[in-house]
């Protein structure tokens, strides 16, 4: 092979990688563009997806709302019940210390 051969051969193979190069560029633009329809969709998911976060974020407020609300109430049918148990232990002594007295001035008599 004589140096001219070399050199035509060495263009032909740059020439056929600057074709591949370019075909492989054109390709990756072409599968990669992305339409109006495609643009619009993205759009509407977007929007979706900001409502629906909204939507959380409200049901989450009114959960700890809820749930505050919740716990206030139980509390205090808590403090009712500890008095009304209370009242019910101050009412069985009395009950008693009456029937001891009853029983105590029925053997006196």
């Amino acid at each position: 092979m004589n140096r001219l051969e070399f050199i035509i051969a060495i263009a032909v193979i740059l020439f056929v990688a600057f074709a591949l190069g370019w075909l492989a560029h054109w390709l990756v633009t072409r599968f990669n563009q992305v339409s109006s329809a495609d643009l619009g969709e993205m759009e509407n998911l977007a929007r979706a997806l900001h409502d629906a976060e909204e939507t959380r974020d409200q049901a989450i407020a009114y959960l700890q709302q809820r749930e505050t609300e919740l716990t206030s109430q139980l509390s205090q049918t808590e403090a009712e019940l500890r008095a009304a148990m209370d009242g019910l232990r101050e009412a069985r002594t009395d009950a008693e210390e009456l029937r001891a007295y009853m029983e105590s001035s029925d053997q006196n008599s």
